[in-house]
């Protein structure tokens, strides 16, 4: 079967991108120097990999809440919102269609840059996992002042537990994006896409028709 035209459209912003790398090499430096306090493996030394780890999770944690900033002063925020539409044939595409080189069903565009399970992913991490990461590994960091804080109630095993399983869910989160990258047209346009801002894709009536629905949409439900 003939593919269309690729063309080239700027998806991402320079601060989308510089945040992605950014939050990307965090989390990686924090899951190493975090396994490395839990005696998986020996790289920084103990020492060195609390302290690393300390500021890093710091930084994260300020630089997450000007992220969070951004989203709401540039509107980005609508792209996380969730949708149901079109969600079992994305769910379909990745469990089957992929693998027989069929067009994705929901292509990209400036006003929508992720797809109803991407949307719902996104979100859950922002929402949700990252944020009570953050706290436990905060609320780690600041156990000593507990009693001041008027936290003297909270168990240290159960914030630990809670934050160690966090951990290991964003591993898990890790290891599947990093397969997901490579599913695009190449094995590097959505890495390069991340890297240049540019993501290429179909040229034709998928995107068009789309949209048309995304226009009758509002209108059918009013």
């Amino acid at each position: 079967m003939q593919k269309n035209k690729m063309v080239n459209i700027y998806l991402y912003s320079r601060y989308e991108r510089f945040w992605h790398w950014l939050q990307s090499a965090l989390i990686i430096i924090l899951l190493l120097t975090g396994f490395e306090l839990h005696g998986t493996f020996s790289l920084f030394g103990f020492r060195s990999a609390v302290d690393i780890h300390n500021f890093v999770g710091l930084s994260w944690l300020i630089l997450f809440a000007f992220f969070i900033f951004w989203l709401f002063t540039t509107g980005e925020f609508k792209q996380y919102i969730p949708t149901t539409r079109k969600m079992l044939a994305v769910v379909r595409y990745y469990s089957y269609g992929i693998f027989r080189g069929e067009t994705h069903p929901v292509p990209k565009r400036r006003e929508l840059k992720h797809n109803p399970l991407q949307r719902l992913v996104y979100l859950s991490l922002a929402a949700l996992l990252l944020p009570i990461q953050m706290a436990t590994g905060f609320l780690y960091w600041g156990y000593n002042s507990w009693p001041t804080w008027g936290l003297e109630w909270l168990s240290l095993p159960v914030i630990a537990f809670i934050h160690m399983a966090g951990a290991f869910a964003i591993l898990s989160f890790l290891v599947v994006h990093t397969y997901m990258i490579t599913t695009g047209h190449t094995i590097s346009a959505h890495t390069k896409a991340m890297i240049t801002g540019w993501e290429e894709v179909e040229e034709g009536t998928q995107i068009e028709d789309w949209e048309q629905k995304e226009r009758k949409a509002p209108q059918a439900a009013s």
